[in-house]
């Protein structure tokens, strides 16, 4: 098994997701490269040992593990491509990027022009999980990559759960699409469920005292529940803007499929209206706002 002394780890990407996972990988004793189109959101980073770089080429050159955690599909294929001079062939890409099923398509594409090792790894979890290395990663690939990125992993989740081989097919991401789905028709569910309470003047404590302990009761609930009382939607957990590419892209792969969603069409829409509102940048608990008009 490669040993984290030996690995060295580059991270595109350091927004909420890549900023918590490149300083945990450092802090595991991992040799961590960094960089981010606004270099001024890396910097921080050097203070755990993290080299901030202002190229992905500089980034990627000479790295055993590249790992991908940008918006979307289009973004991580466009830092690829300004990487793609310094790719060494061979060079295992672990694809964190939330990119959807045609999205990934075109990744693997690119892993394959470059003689690139993909490794189809989204991950479960947001702001906090991430800072505390206790995010789940969902992974598909080749299993000999699997000594490489086990140090990696291990810095920045609690559980690596591998799903085959399939990295091409985008397994994990499909799974992470199935997964995305319940969450953001939960957080919609909590949104709305507090905003009729609202119009119809029932205390939102009540509502959450009624189902305490019961089969309708969740931790999910109570969190995002607290966050809309407290008006603690930012610093975002998982930013609206974010939550709404996401509920396209699960749209998008069930069209697909020949799965008609109904909900996460509709969900779409509502974060489309809260992002409208101003609420883009905030929690997406921001749901809770599509309710009402100005």
């Amino acid at each position: 098994m490669t040993s984290p002394s030996t690995t060295t780890v580059t991270v595109l990407g350091t927004g909420i997701m890549g900023f918590a996972m490149a300083r945990n990988l450092a802090r595991a004793g991992l040799s961590v490269r960094a960089w981010n189109r606004s270099r001024g959101k890396a910097e921080p980073l050097a203070a755990d040992g993290v080299t901030v770089v202002d190229t992905p080429a500089e980034a990627v050159a000479d790295a055993d593990v590249v790992v991908t955690m940008l918006y979307d599909g289009p973004a991580a294929l466009d830092v690829m491509r300004a990487a793609a001079p310094a790719l060494r062939p061979g060079t295992v890409w672990a694809q964190s990027t939330t990119a959807g099923l045609d999205g990934t398509a075109v990744l693997s594409d690119f892993a394959r022009e470059h003689g690139l090792v993909l490794v189809d790894a989204p991950v479960l979890g947001t702001r906090r999980p991430a800072e505390e290395g206790t995010l789940t990663v969902l992974a598909a690939g080749p299993e000999e990559t699997r000594d490489t990125l086990a140090p990696v992993f291990d810095a920045i989740g609690s559980r690596t759960v591998w799903v085959g081989d399939d990295a091409a097919g985008g397994a994990a991401t499909r799974l992470k699409l199935v997964i995305n789905s319940w969450v953001l028709a939960v957080t919609h569910g909590t949104a709305e469920a507090l905003a009729l309470a609202d119009g119809l003047g029932v205390d939102p404590a009540g509502f959450l005292d009624a189902v305490a302990g019961g089969p309708l009761d969740m931790g999910y609930l109570r969190a995002k529940a607290g966050l809309l009382r407290d008006g603690a939607l930012t610093p975002p957990s998982f930013a609206t803007t974010t939550a709404e590419k996401d509920a396209r892209l699960i749209v998008a792969a069930g069209e697909a499929a020949g799965v008609r969603l109904d909900v996460a069409a509709a969900g779409a829409e509502r974060f489309r209206r809260a992002i409208e509102q101003g609420h883009g940048d905030e929690d997406m608990a921001a749901s809770y706002f599509a309710s009402f008009t100005k």
